[in-house]
């Protein structure tokens, strides 16, 4: 297992006009589990393959702990490549399948044994090792490209691009399971790529979140969720996202939306336009005029089960709570909205610029 360091590393696809890849310069640790998330098209994929080798970048510079690796070819990195899709050798055996990287770097065949059913064992495949690959459902074979990229021990990095796209939904809390517990065994560096919120914050130490080519946030799954640094983070995780509505902060820092206070502005703000995001678990309904708040008109109601979505219009702009089940409010009912203010924040040009705190005297606002 090793770093693996980019210095300036950017790709593009068209001379340079567009940037599939903004240059950019960030380390993944050693030995740490790693999720890469975003949505499609933002740049997942081509920075795997630039860090597998499988492309060359634009510009940049790319480091295997003190080893530039720029120029040399992927078979020569020692690094792990599982796909979205299964690559097999379709004729050979399960057991085959997995021994066959190393056999190639020969393994003695007692080790080779030994690793085979180790990950056999954790990823349910004592029953098939016997069985040609090509005689498996594609979920299955799926799994053999898992444990093939996870059965050595020697590699300096494990990479898995939406390794679990073709597996049967009932299997992906399983097996996210088992990832990890093959990371805590073996300590490999691993990268996995997915646009699925679920699978990065269960699975990751740390989350990297890519947009339009460039990495906005990274940090503990807890962190990404209670905390965001840009709005985007703030959307793309959490069911349903973060909730933002255009703002003013006033000469006197309070912070309004349309005519309604909602806080006061933290973090040395001048006056001017802003936008509040805060996420529907840390907005609360009712209370009535009394307490300071946001007047909204309710417009729906989604019954969640443990939990009811309250839906809003707030100054002409869409606000989501998430309530108690028990609740009960009325579409067509005007309600007071509340935020918590230690985790509502404010955010310009898309980056969070500051936080709110409650109005003199009215806790939260």
């Amino acid at each position: 297992m090793a770093d693996v360091r980019l210095e300036g590393v950017g790709h593009s696809y068209d001379g340079g006009r567009t940037w599939a890849l903004k240059p950019m310069t960030w380390t993944w640790r050693s030995g740490r589990a790693y999720a890469l998330l975003g949505p499609s098209g933002c740049g997942k994929t081509t920075l795997l393959n630039i860090i597998s080798g499988l492309l060359t970048p634009t510009e940049g510079r790319i480091w295997l702990d003190d080893r530039e690796v720029t120029a040399v070819p992927t078979a020569a990195r020692n690094i792990a490549q599982v796909f979205q899709f299964p690559v097999l050798y379709e004729e050979m055996s399960v057991y085959d399948n997995l021994a066959f990287p190393l056999r190639n770097r020969r393994y003695p065949k007692a080790e080779i044994d030994q690793r085979v059913r180790g990950v056999s064992r954790l990823l349910g495949l004592d029953d098939h090792l016997g069985r040609r690959s090509r005689r498996l459902d594609p979920g299955r074979q799926q799994i053999v490209s898992l444990g093939r990229g996870l059965v050595r021990s020697d590699v300096a990095a494990v990479l898995l691009d939406e390794p679990l796209t073709v597996v049967d939904p009932a299997l992906k809390w399983t097996l996210r399971s088992k990832l990890k517990e093959i990371h805590r065994d073996t300590g490999h560096t691993l990268i996995y790529v997915t646009h699925d919120q679920t699978e990065a914050l269960t699975f990751a130490d740390e989350v990297v979140v890519l947009n339009d080519g460039a990495i906005v946030q990274a940090g503990e799954p807890a962190e990404l969720f209670l905390s965001p640094a840009h709005e985007f983070v703030g959307h793309f995780i959490g069911s349903p996202g973060m909730n933002v509505l255009p703002a003013e902060i006033a000469a006197d820092g309070v912070v309004r939306v349309g005519q309604s206070a909602v806080g006061r502005a933290v973090g040395d703000l001048p006056p001017g336009p802003v936008r509040v995001g805060v996420r529907p678990e840390f907005v609360t309904v009712g209370g009535g005029r009394a307490t300071p708040g946001l007047s909204a008109e309710v417009t729906g109601v989604d019954r969640m089960g443990a939990y009811n979505l309250v839906h809003a219009r707030a100054d002409g702009h869409a606000l989501v709570a998430k309530v108690d089940a028990a609740s009960s409010y009325a579409p067509g009912a005007v309600e007071f909205f509340r935020f918590a203010t230690d985790r509502a924040f404010l955010f310009r040009d898309a980056v969070r610029c500051g936080s709110l705190a409650p109005l003199e005297g009215g806790g939260a606002a």
